[in-house]
């Protein structure tokens, strides 16, 4: 829960700490390599991957690639 603090504080996700934070969190907590997500408003937003990267850097933790189903589909073809 500290992760998803993090995030809300830095303005990275919305208050809902249930929500996009939350996915976020646990991702990167466990060092998944990618998030598969169809969220491009909070999650796989080009311009939010900057700010995340940071904030997980400062956290020292793991960022996952953050992308939608179609992103995904190119990479392991």
């Amino acid at each position: 829960m500290e992760i998803v603090e993090a995030y809300i504080k830095h303005r990275l996700m919305p208050s809902d700490p249930l929500g996009d934070a939350l996915h976020l969190a646990i991702t990167s907590y466990h060092g998944c390599d990618f998030l598969l997500t169809w969220n491009c408003k909070h999650i796989a937003n080009a311009n939010k991957f900057a700010h995340i990267r940071r904030v997980n850097a400062i956290l020292g933790i793991y960022c996952p690639s953050l992308v939608t189903p179609l992103e995904l589909m190119e990479i392991i073809e």
